[in-house]
């Protein structure tokens, strides 16, 4: 077979066939155990609560965050945090994608990482000043009022993209709330 004899054809020219929609895929104990990304994004579970997985996973958050801080000094938490935002974003793009939705609300891995950042950043506290950050930041990320509703409109969609607008919008509230707390401090001294 000589080279003039072998050709290779191009795809016929013409409108590229879109894809098939992805049906969205229910979160659950089974999805959850499928892949180590949707561990991370579910909280380890928390995020499956049939009702308010984003408050269950800010409660799944303190709890973490209190048990934490028995083994690691504030600067090994803070590394932790750190860590968590690449991991987040791989984790969330990933169970995203799987899930076949742009922001579920079973993906609480948002909630985990901002409100570690709000305690890590606002400690030492008693319990009723961890209640009220914790009040704080569940108000600024359910009702997404100024900051919070642009961060999450700006970087809304599917893929690395909206999974870095799932951690964004989260990390907004953490800042609303921390700005909160640091008014409250100033002006009570």
């Amino acid at each position: 077979m000589s080279l003039t004899e072998f050709s290779v054809s191009a795809p016929a020219p013409g409108p590229a066939a879109a894809p098939a929609p992805v049906r969205p895929v229910k979160a659950n104990a089974r999805f959850m155990r499928a892949h180590p990304a949707h561990w991370i994004a579910l909280g380890f579970g928390s995020g499956l609560s049939p009702v308010a997985p984003g408050t269950a996973g800010t409660l799944w958050a303190w709890v973490a965050f209190l048990v934490l801080q028995i083994w690691c000094t504030p600067a090994q938490i803070g590394w932790l945090i750190a860590a968590s935002l690449p991991v987040g974003w791989w984790a969330c793009t990933v169970t995203s994608r799987h899930l076949g939705t742009a922001d579920s609300g079973n993906i609480v891995w948002d909630e985990i990482v901002a409100f570690w950042a709000v305690l890590w950043l606002a400690m030492p506290m008693g319990l009723a000043g961890q209640a009220i950050a914790f009040g704080l930041f569940r108000y600024f990320d359910a009702a997404k009022p100024g900051p919070v509703g642009w961060a999450d409109k700006v970087f809304h969609g599917s893929g690395a993209r909206g999974a870095f607008g799932i951690l964004f919008d989260d990390l907004v509230a953490a800042g609303c709330t921390l700005l909160v707390i640091t008014g409250w401090r100033y002006y009570q001294w």
